[in-house]
């Protein structure tokens, strides 16, 4: 059986689940790409140019750029989006990619093929439900401290 760190290394991005991302195009609104943001329960926005990503817009983007700012709302998204980001081929490993997010403290990394078409949106939440599909329900539920018990039924007085 292979260690986490053997199955992360071998395993590609591309098998992850990247289908949680939205997309919004150059020159919306941030106010309209706020909106979007909240109906899609906070999650970033890849900024594209047709079909070419050119940014991506995160909530980081909004507190550094946006609040206290209300002139920016009526603005183009492209004003306040982290510009060219770095993103990562489906081929490239699960663990390259999680040490990529780590070393640039990011929570999403953008994952598109070699024609710069996106195939979606690599976070931590892929990555934990790749590990928790691989490994039994018990594993999973094991408690922290497995040999320490409660000391009576939990609900008794």
């Amino acid at each position: 059986m292979k260690s986490l760190k053997e199955e992360l290394e071998s395993e590609q991005v591309r098998h992850l689940d990247l289908s949680r991302y939205c997309a919004v195009q150059s020159g919306t609104p941030v106010r309209e790409a706020l909106a979007t943001m909240r109906a899609e329960e906070g999650r970033p926005m890849l900024v594209i140019r047709g079909e070419e990503l050119i940014g991506i817009f995160t909530e980081r983007d909004v507190l550094q750029r946006v609040v206290g700012r209300p002139d920016a709302l009526d603005g183009p998204v492209d004003a306040v989006m982290t510009a060219r980001p770095i993103t990562v081929l489906p081929d490239t490993s699960a663990a390259d990619a999680l040490w990529l997010m780590d070393d640039h403290h990011f929570r999403n990394l953008p994952v598109v093929d070699r024609q710069g078409r996106i195939l979606g949106d690599m976070t931590y939440a892929a990555f934990v439900h790749y590990l928790a599909a691989r490994y039994p329900v018990e594993v999973q539920n094991r408690p922290l401290r497995p040999q320490q018990y409660p000391s009576k039924p939990e609900g008794g007085d």
